[in-house]
């Protein structure tokens, strides 16, 4: 049996199903926390076959690796594989998944330092424009006020003092729990490590542009963590407060306009947040969550049967 060929085959199979399926549905935008484990699943399936069919690889073509991988299982079981069927292009093959591997490693190492960098020089202009007063412990208290006539307001991330910035232009504009609001949708994106999703979905587009669900993984997870960390802070403050908030703070930059910026999914979730479709039931939610978590068991089911039937 062809394990290799079958497992790159299933990959292929869901990273094309999964976009198409996940991209028309309209369940998403209402349970945005269950479509970010769904792409997860799908996303991680992908990536697993590639990893499974290059250790199969790599074990038909190198007697050592062989030795690692099956070091453990009874002597029938290689034979159940048949390694010697595909051993010709077997090498190219496990050397060139290999590489995207090490591609993966190289661009989200990349992705997480240009944040780091960004989050640094960002450290900086805060302290030059908000510098400590004499006394102060650094990194103290977790708003900092900036003058500026333009609305905004952002989460500046930090091991020891994470802290939400916003300009007076913002405080003028927002009302208390409003501003209540916002500080909950940046610690939404924070308690559900966002970032790190940010990180990996931009690193898998930027290194791969050619597959087309690395694309639409990125597009979609910055798109539903927004709609995620709305859903925290409207769950505690009211989805007329969120809503208010987001139009204070974008309605200068030209979102709502006849001719909307980048940032024109703006009006599509303040709609989403004044006319909210209803939720998915509790027993449907579960069953997407539940048949998510079985999709990357396929890939493990394919490498495992032929060793499996072996043992019988």
């Amino acid at each position: 049996m062809m394990v290799p060929l079958a497992l790159l085959l299933l990959g292929g199979l869901v990273a094309t199903l999964a976009p198409r399926v996940l991209t028309r549905a309209d369940w998403p935008d209402r349970e945005p926390v269950v479509a970010l484990w769904v792409w997860q699943c799908a996303v991680s399936t992908v990536l697993l076959c590639c990893v499974l069919a290059m250790s199969l690889s790599a074990a038909a073509a190198w007697e050592a690796v062989r030795g690692h991988v099956f070091a453990l299982a009874p002597s029938g079981v290689v034979e159940a594989y048949a390694l010697a069927s595909y051993r010709p292009w077997a090498a190219p093959l496990a050397v060139l998944l290999a590489f995207g591997a090490v591609w993966t490693g190289a661009m989200l190492t990349r992705e997480i330092r240009l944040a780091r960098a960004r989050r640094r020089r960002r450290r900086a202009e805060l302290l030059v424009r908000a510098p400590q007063l004499p006394g102060e412990a650094p990194g103290a208290g977790r708003l900092v006020v900036l003058e500026g006539e333009r609305p905004d307001a952002w989460w500046l991330r930090g091991r020891t003092a994470p802290r939400l910035v916003v300009t007076t232009g913002a405080l003028r504009r927002l009302s208390d729990s409003q501003l209540d609001a916002v500080l909950a949708h940046e610690q939404g994106h924070a308690r559900a490590r966002h970032h790190w999703l940010l990180h990996c979905s931009s690193a898998l587009a930027t290194g791969f542009p050619q597959v087309p669900v690395f694309a639409a993984f990125r597009d979609q997870v910055h798109h539903l963590v927004e709609l995620a960390a709305d859903d925290a802070a409207s769950r505690r403050f009211g989805r007329l407060t969120t809503a208010l908030a987001l139009v204070e703070l974008n309605e200068d930059r030209g979102v709502f306009g006849p001719c909307p910026t980048q940032l024109s999914q703006v009006p599509g979730r303040v709609h989403r947040l004044l006319e909210p479709a209803p939720r998915l039931t509790a027993a449907r939610r579960l069953r997407l969550t539940a048949v998510a978590a079985l999709v990357p068991a396929a890939p493990l089911l394919v490498t495992f049967v032929p060793g499996l039937s072996a043992l019988r």
